[in-house]
């Protein structure tokens, strides 16, 4: 796990090894325990590997001063947070020597060991134990189809040598990130945002991003474009091909939706698949050099990986909790002691409130290089510093569960939806009732409507509906073409499938997956996401729709196939409601009242000309006076408004 940045100049110019240097010091926080350079000129088949001043010993001594190599139109920069073979043979860049190919890679491949044994068996020889080896070894194997043999978290860079040409990808799902900028003469890469602007970067703001995240909370991380023009991101599940023509993006993976709803398994033959496949994902994700622990909320998700991981350490395993002592919704210290006594980890615990981070909230900005548009990522970031300092360098986390089992409340109306389409009255008849009647979310005239709109409207038509029907516009910008909506995706396929496949491929993991790496990383701390295993995604969305949503209890099958593992009090909550923090209903009313009150008053944000003012302050005092509605809108706003003075004052 680390961070990567580089530069290739397609029109052969020598790169400024200042920017070079500049781009891997910023995200040190990525890789604080090592960094290394790569100086080349390919035509020439002249490659310089390079330290600088914290490249470890081992490394000086047989590498060039940074400064001091011959210009070159290709380099690479690295910082390494040591998590496989700790060694010096680890070091990257990495450099495979019977092809000349060179890699900087950022991730993890978890069957690394077995991909390792079938190229052995192949006649490839190794003279490391990490995976990066392993990765430069396959593409030379099997080349670009490489990445399908993987089954992990990546993001890497490989210089191909005798094709001279960059190959550049990211993991099917986007786990680990890659901005990237390209004038036609050079191309930039990055881990992050904040190095690509080390460069030189126009700091020009995408307005259309802004609009749609403010829109829709789940679109703040859905495009290839980030909130800067100049910047791009490479689309999960897609390879970049760079050499002296150009650049060139192509897919390599999707979810089939041929494959959807189609298992045969009856349900108990489903639960045992479910159970084995969640096991193995966990366990590849424990294979590690360092210590593994894991984030633990009271929940279904977080209370499997944990029940699962710390069976397979001899290690006293640890996890992180955060708690709020706002309402009991905010500390489930209760639940969590539950698992502990059940497992015998060693639970720990962090509670930050308002003034800590009114301290840290600036640091946490430019640290996800986006606006942080809820107090629950500020909570997690905490979570993540907690384990940074219990010195638990691996941290496994529960994202992906609700995207592929029906977690969201959304899901609901999408299966009832396709029980009426399909004509499965009784089924309808038998749930739907208690559906209605023990979901807490709304009554029984919003739920009919719900449904109805979404037995009529696609996919895509639900996405544009509900920015339109967000009225409160916080922003002067105005797009009546709602065709900025159009990467939703309307599939041949029941609703409910379609609306998991957009939230696995285009609008909500993408988000909560930034939120991982940011956290995280900035606390030199890796996160795993066994649920996001592909074989795992795979199999759930092969299962029928009635497996993952049954009467008013979604994750289904989540809930049965794991009722053996998880305590049944857990397995059987109802009340869960995602990942809490108290700061859109307490913070901004408490301790953060007089920043905010300052901030929507202050002449900078007026003078920004992107926000309705009369309007954020007219629901500002809506808030302050007991109204709830607008709580997240507001912090939103905070948000951007801190972003703005961070990364373009």
């Amino acid at each position: 796990m680390c961070g990567i940045a580089g530069i290739y100049n397609i029109n052969k110019e020598p790169v400024s090894i200042e920017k070079l240097l500049a781009m891997t010091r910023v995200i040190r926080h990525r890789g604080p325990d090592d960094e290394g350079f790569l100086v080349a000129n390919p035509q020439k088949n002249h490659f310089q590997h390079a330290h600088h001043d914290e490249t470890i010993t081992e490394i000086k001594a047989v590498t060039s001063q940074l400064e001091q190599t011959e210009p070159g139109y290709l380099c690479f920069g690295f910082r390494r947070l040591s998590i496989l073979d700790l060694s010096p043979k680890g070091h990257q860049p990495m450099c495979d020597e019977d092809s000349g190919n060179w890699i900087v890679f950022n991730g993890e491949i978890f069957n690394y060991i077995e991909i390792r044994e079938e190229l052995k068996r192949n006649g490839f020889q190794f003279r490391s134990g990490s995976d990066t080896e392993v990765i430069l070894k396959a593409y030379r194997f099997w080349g670009e189809a490489c990445l399908s043999q993987f089954n992990g978290m990546w993001s890497f860079s490989l210089w191909d040598q005798q094709k001279q040409r960059l190959f550049c990808a990211r993991d099917r799902f986007g786990i680990k990130p890659f901005f990237y900028s390209f004038n036609g003469k050079s191309f930039v890469w990055g881990s992050e945002v904040k190095q690509l602007l080390e460069t030189g970067l126009s700091r020009e703001v995408n307005e259309e991003v802004i609009f749609k995240s403010l829109k829709i909370g789940s679109y703040l991380i859905n495009s290839n474009n980030s909130y800067f023009k100049s910047i791009k991101i490479l689309p999960h599940s897609h390879f970049l091909i760079a050499d002296e023509t150009g650049i060139e993006i192509k897919p390599y993976y999707d979810l089939n939706f041929t494959d959807f709803e189609t298992s045969k398994l009856s349900f108990e033959e489903a639960c045992e698949a479910y159970r084995e496949l969640f096991a193995d994902a966990v366990r590849l994700r424990m294979r590690s050099d360092v210590e593994v622990g894991s984030a633990l909320s009271g929940g279904l998700d977080s209370s499997a990986i944990v029940s699962l991981a710390s069976g397979y350490t001899s290690q006293k395993f640890k996890t992180f909790s955060s708690y709020y002592n706002n309402e009991l919704q905010y500390d489930e210290r209760k639940w969590i002691h539950l698992l502990a006594e059940k497992t015998g980890v060693e639970d720990h615990y962090v509670s930050a409130g308002a003034e800590q981070v009114l301290r840290d909230l600036e640091t946490i900005t430019w640290h996800h290089d986006y606006p942080v548009p809820g107090s629950s990522p500020v909570a997690q970031y905490y979570v993540m510093q907690l384990a940074r300092k219990e010195k638990v360098t691996v941290m496994l986390d529960g994202q992906g569960s609700d995207e592929i089992t029906g977690g969201y409340n959304h899901a609901f109306y999408r299966y009832y939806a396709d029980l009426l389409r399909q004509c499965k009255w009784g089924r309808f008849v038998n749930e739907y009732p208690d559906y209605v009647k023990y979901n807490p979310k709304g009554g029984l005239f919003a739920k009919l409507v719900k449904l109805g709109a979404v037995s009529l409207f696609s996919e895509s038509r639900l996405y544009k509906e509900e920015a339109k029907r967000n009225l409160i516009n916080p922003t002067t910008l105005i797009y009546n073409d709602y065709s900025i909506f159009d990467n939703i995706k309307d599939l041949p396929i029941g609703k409910l499938s379609n609306f998991l496949y957009n939230q696995m491929m285009s609008t909500s993991i993408q988000t909560l997956l930034h939120f991982e790496d940011r956290n995280s990383m900035a606390h030199s701390v890796e996160s795993r996401v066994p649920f996001l295993d592909y074989r795992f995604v795979e199999f759930a969305f092969s299962l029928p729709s009635h497996y993952k949503i049954h009467k008013n209890f979604g994750k289904y099958i989540h809930r049965e196939a794991l009722k053996t593992v998880v305590p049944k009090e857990i397995m059987e909550r109802k009340d869960k409601i995602g990942f809490l923090a108290p700061g859109e209903r307490f913070w901004m009313r408490g301790e953060m009242k007089p920043m905010l009150d300052s901030l929507f008053r202050s002449t900078e944000f007026k003078n920004r000309s992107i926000f309705n003012q009369k309007l954020i302050l007219e629901k500002w005092n809506e808030y302050q006076a007991g109204n709830d509605k607008n709580a997240s809108l507001l912090w939103q706003v905070m948000a951007l408004e801190l972003w703005f003075r961070k990364f373009t004052s």
